[in-house]
């Protein structure tokens, strides 16, 4: 999965690969709220993303940061609208503005054209209630979108289920266990445990098991395309995500 740029506007600018480990990933980017009973002014360009400022470059709100439970009200129906899963939803200050950052994910993965989408979509959802009156920011904000990386911990029967081919490492009971997932349903999951050619396949209920760790497997990788090689991490960055 390549990593890209969101414009407000709805246009796409492509950029070099970026964090591979947290998939492809789109920015949205805004000046300030609307000033309420004012029409919104014209974009102005940023590195990141087209940005929009009120018609008088004004800054409404309280002192206090955005209400995150209000924010999750606002983005959810929005992504299941499309579709898709939230993952994460954190909210972060990055000097003046804040830091939106949501994670979807779905069945057979999200790719650039996908999280482009869902950028604009929630990024309308949010400026549509702003417009409304309603103050979500108090000042600038940036929205990113991405999809979850390899380093995800598995925590919820989907992620399991999404997993299914890879090889993972889990804690079930007293016990350490590194194997491949066979397959996995609402119930629980089938790990095939032991040497290539020499495994023992293990039936586990979820409430059995710990959360689980997908294990980079660089042999592997070796026979990957370049495409495919795209969803290994590379780097890493310091936000963290709060797991849906």
């Amino acid at each position: 999965m390549a990593q890209g740029h969101g414009r407000g506007d709805g246009r796409r600018a492509g950029a070099p690969r970026g964090n591979p480990s947290r998939g492809a990933a789109s920015v949205h980017q805004r000046r300030s709220s609307p000033a309420r009973g004012a029409a919104q002014g014209p974009a102005h360009g940023a590195a990141q993303g087209a940005v929009h400022g009120s018609a008088q470059g004004a800054v409404h709100g309280s002192a206090h940061g955005p209400n995150r439970a209000r924010l999750r009200e606002v983005i959810e129906p929005v992504v299941a609208s499309a579709g898709y899963d939230v993952e994460g939803l954190s909210v972060s200050r990055a000097g003046r503005r804040y830091l939106v950052r949501l994670t979807v994910d779905h069945d057979g993965g999200v790719n650039l054209d996908a999280v482009a989408d869902v950028s604009r979509l929630v990024s309308r959802a949010l400026d549509d209630v702003e417009a409304g009156g309603e103050e979500l920011f108090a000042g600038e904000y940036e929205l990113q979108v991405s999809s979850p990386g390899v380093d995800r911990p598995l925590t919820l029967p989907r992620h399991w289920r999404r997993n299914v081919g890879r090889l993972v490492q889990v804690r079930a009971g007293e016990k350490q266990l590194t194997g491949r997932i066979v397959a996995a349903d609402a119930e629980g999951v089938v790990l095939a445990v032991g040497d290539p050619g020499k495994t023992t396949e293990h039936q586990l209920g979820y409430d059995a098991l710990g959360a689980g760790k997908v294990q980079l497997e660089f042999a592997r990788a070796a026979a990957l395309s370049d495409d495919d090689l795209e969803e290994f991490p590379v780097d890493d960055d310091d936000f963290e995500e709060d797991e849906a």
